[in-house]
C-alpha cells in the first residue's frame, strides 16, 4: 500500500475502506499528538474527518480503549454506520528497532 511520511515519520496506508483516504484533508486536520501513536483512524462522518490514534497490543502506553484490537469497537460504537475509513500504520526504521532494544537491554 502507499507509505505517506507525516512530520518526517513514514506511515503507511493500510487500509483504504470505501476510498476514506484523502491526504489533502488529512494534513488540515493532523495534529502533532498523533505522533505518538502506531496507528492513526480517520472516519468520515457528515462530511468531517475525524482522527483517533491506536497503540500496539504490548505498548506500554496502551489501555482498554488506545489499543489496536479495540479498533472493531470504536468503528462499531463511535463510527457512522458503513462510514468511509482508512488506517495509517508507523513504520520503524532499522535505527528505531535498534534504539528500542538498547533501552529495554539498558540495567537500572
Amino acid at each position: 500500500m502507499e507509505i505517506v511520511e507525516i512530520q518526517g515519520l513514514p506511515f503507511e496506508v493500510v487500509m483504504d475502506y470505501k476510498e476514506g483516504w484523502n491526504p489533502e484533508v488529512f494534513k488540515k486536520r493532523y495534529s502533532e499528538i498523533l505522533s505518538k501513536y502506531d496507528f492513526i483512524v480517520g472516519d468520515w462522518g457528515y462530511g468531517q474527518l475525524r482522527l483517533k490514534g491506536f497503540f500496539h497490543d504490548d505498548h506500554i502506553r496502551a489501555t482498554a480503549d488506545t489499543s489496536i484490537s479495540y479498533l472493531e469497537e470504536y468503528l462499531n460504537e463511535y463510527c457512522n454506520f458503513g462510514c468511509s475509513y482508512f488506517i495509517l500504520q508507523k513504520k520503524f526504521t532499522q535505527d528505531d528497532v535498534r534504539a528500542k532494544t538498547t533501552e529495554s537491554d539498558t540495567v537500572v
